[in-house]
């Protein structure tokens, strides 16, 4: 059997990370947490140095109070 060689193009990845379609499937992602959360939570997508990030948040007083009795995104996240 003859050995194949794979070599890695490491700008490409970069690209991909950044990618918009990366970015779409991060938005999928963030909003389905979002949405099991419950009221009171927003999400942001953005581009950072390496990567396309995803982050879901309590953005109001009730949500935060929430979030740190129960656990709620975290729960949300699984």
């Amino acid at each position: 059997m003859a050995k194949n060689k794979f070599k890695l193009n490491y700008s490409g990845v970069g690209q991909l990370l950044k990618s918009a379609e990366m970015q779409g499937v991060l938005t999928e992602k963030a909003t389905a947490i979002k949405n099991r959360a419950g009221e009171g939570y927003a999400q942001d997508v953005y581009v950072g140095k390496t990567r396309a990030n995803a982050m879901v948040y309590a953005d109001s007083y009730k949500a935060k109070k929430d979030n740190m009795k129960n656990n709620t995104l975290l729960k949300a996240v699984r």
